[in-house]
């Protein structure tokens, strides 16, 4: 793990040429991967949990939970740093392998290009997306307001995402691609994973999990 942010800068540097962006990815991975890190109040406390689906059903495979605390400082555009090494670990404890990671974050969107998404996949060489409740760069229109309906994340004259509406009237999400995956099949899989929520199904069961860990470990 770098030690400064001058070091973390230039690990995304030496990485982001790795990473895959147009795929096309497995159209219909049979195991996705939810990935999600929850924070005791102190900020320095976590626990990380990777929670596997099997894509048909949305039935939890395999549940995988590492607590820890947080590897490098809190630092705009470096957040994925402080949790890589919890969410690698976890992931390695896995028995059901996955097809396809679903990151609680951004990928492509991200202002240096190498979010969650991407840093993850290029590391383990797997199909990666990030969904964003919120924005970390960009402008875009509202989508109409329909279940599927989508417009453009643009960063200047980037197109790093789409805001993509997963039920209808209710808040889009930002899917960004992260590795060996392009932006129409990762819209796609969100689709899937959302027959009921605005959230994916893999976000949600890896935030239950990695809450519930974090509650019986440190008591929050």
């Amino acid at each position: 793990m770098p030690g400064t942010v001058a070091e973390a800068v230039a690990v995304q540097d030496r990485l982001r040429p790795l990473a895959d962006l147009t795929g096309p990815g497995p159209a219909a991975p049979r195991t996705v991967a939810g990935l999600d890190v929850a924070y005791a109040e102190d900020g320095d406390r976590l626990a990380a949990a990777v929670t596997v689906l099997d894509t048909a059903t949305l039935a939890v495979l395999d549940t995988a939970v590492v607590t820890g605390r947080a590897a490098f400082d809190y630092v705009p555009g470096l957040f994925a740093f402080r949790e890589l090494p919890a969410l690698l670990a976890a992931l390695a404890r896995l028995t059901v392998e996955p097809e396809l990671l679903v990151c609680d974050g951004h990928g492509l969107a991200h202002p240096r290009r190498f979010g969650l998404a991407c840093h993850l996949g290029v590391l383990t060489d797997r199909p990666a997306i990030g969904v964003g409740k919120t924005p970390l760069v960009g402008s875009w229109a509202e989508p109409d307001r329909r279940r599927g309906s989508w417009t453009p994340l643009r960063d200047g004259t980037d197109e790093v995402g789409r805001v993509l509406r997963t039920r209808d009237g209710v808040k889009p999400v930002f899917v960004s691609v992260g590795h060996r995956m392009g932006v129409a099949n990762a819209c796609a899989q969100v689709l899937r994973l959302t027959p009921r929520y605005r959230l994916p199904e893999t976000t949600r069961q890896a935030d239950r999990a990695c809450r519930a860990e974090l509650r019986r470990s440190v008591g929050v």
